[in-house]
C-alpha cells in the first residue's frame, strides 16, 4: 500500500525516496508547471537524462499538461534527488487514480528502488 494522502478534494501529497534522498511531492490539477525547492524543475535538475526521469510518470499516462507539481527535496545528489521526486509524482498520481497502479508498475515507476550508499568496510582492499 502507497502511504499517500489526499490533503483536500484537490491536492493530493506523496512522499518518495531514493538513496538518501527524500522527496515530499503536493499534485493538483493545473497547467502542467512542475516547482522543485521554488525553482521550475528544468533549472534545478540542469541534466536532460534527469529532466526526462520526471517527466516520464506524466508520459507514461499520457497527460503531460494536466496537473501542478510542487515538491521538496532533500539529501542525497541531483540523480537520487530525481529519482525520489519521479517516485513521489508516481505515488500521487496512484492515489488520485487507483486505476494507474497497474500502468505505473508496469513500467517500473512504483517500485521503491532499494539501492542504497553503503559504508566502506573495514581491513578490505577495495571495500
Amino acid at each position: 500500500m502507497v502511504q499517500s494522502l489526499a490533503v483536500s478534494n484537490d491536492r493530493f501529497y506523496a512522499t518518495g525516496k531514493r538513496k538518501s534522498s527524500i522527496a515530499r511531492v503536493w499534485l493538483k490539477a493545473g497547467s502542467g508547471s512542475i516547482l522543485v525547492n521554488g525553482k521550475k524543475y528544468n533549472e534545478y535538475f540542469k541534466r536532460p537524462v534527469l529532466q526526462l526521469s520526471i517527466e516520464k510518470p506524466f508520459n507514461v499516462i499520457a497527460k503531460n499538461n494536466a496537473y501542478d507539481v510542487m515538491c521538496t527535496v532533500k539529501g542525497g545528489g541531483l540523480t537520487g534527488q530525481a529519482g525520489a521526486v519521479s517516485l513521489g509524482i508516481s505515488k500521487a498520481l496512484y492515489v488520485l487514480d487507483g486505476t494507474l497502479r497497474k500502468t505505473l508498475r508496469k513500467r517500473k515507476l512504483i517500485n521503491k528502488r532499494f539501492k542504497k550508499s553503503w559504508k566502506k568496510k573495514i581491513r578490505t582492499e577495495k571495500s
